[in-house]
C-alpha cells in the first residue's frame, strides 16, 4: 500500500514505501540497522526525531536492544522485553511507552490500554529532552512487553 499518490513505480528501487501517515514500510529484523533503516526512511523532518530519540535512548540505557516490528522500530531491555517504541503519523511522531502508566510523571497522552501512555512530538513543538531521557531510563527499568 503506496502513500496517497504515491504509486509503487514511484518509489525508487530500494527506497521504502510511505504507507499512512508517511510512516515507512521496513521488513521486520533484529539490530540496530533495520532500526536505522527506519530512521532514514522517515520523511522530512521526522527523521530528525528518530534520531534524536534513538541517540537519548542509546545514550540512557547501555546495551540498549533494538527490532522493527510491524513498521515500527522497539527498543527493550536485554531479557526484559520492549519498553518503547515509535510510529510516524502525518503531523506528529507518536511514542509508546509499554509501561508509560507507572512513569513518573505519567507521559501526557492516554491510550485504551490501561498501561500505554504516549509523547507526541510535533515539528514546531516544545521536546523536553531531559524529562524525555528520564521517561527511557524509568521504563527500561520496568518489565517489557512480550511480542
Amino acid at each position: 500500500m503506496a502513500k496517497t499518490g504515491q504509486s509503487r513505480r514511484d518509489v525508487k528501487e530500494g527506497q521504502p514505501v510511505l504507507l499512512s501517515g508517511g510512516n515507512p514500510q521496513i521488513s521486520k529484523g533484529e539490530g540496530d540497522a533495520p532500526v536505522q533503516a527506519y530512521i532514514a526512511a522517515m520523511p522530512g523532518w521526522k527523521s530528525a526525531v528518530g534520531r534524536r530519540i534513538d541517540e537519548i535512548v542509546v545514550r540512557s540505557v547501555p546495551g540498549v536492544r533494538k527490532a522493527v516490528k510491524w513498521n515500527s522500530p522497539f527498543w527493550g531491555a536485554d531479557g526484559e522485553g520492549w519498553f518503547l517504541s515509535l510510529h510516524c503519523y502525518d503531523r506528529y511522531v507518536k511514542v509508546a511507552f509499554f509501561r508509560g502508566a507507572a512513569l513518573q510523571p505519567p507521559p501526557p497522552e492516554g491510550s485504551k490500554m490501561k498501561d500505554v501512555r504516549y509523547l507526541h512530538v510535533f515539528e514546531d513543538g516544545p521536546f523536553d529532552e531531559a524529562q524525555f531521557a528520564d521517561w527511557v531510563k524509568q521504563a527500561s527499568q520496568l518489565p517489557g512487553e512480550r511480542m
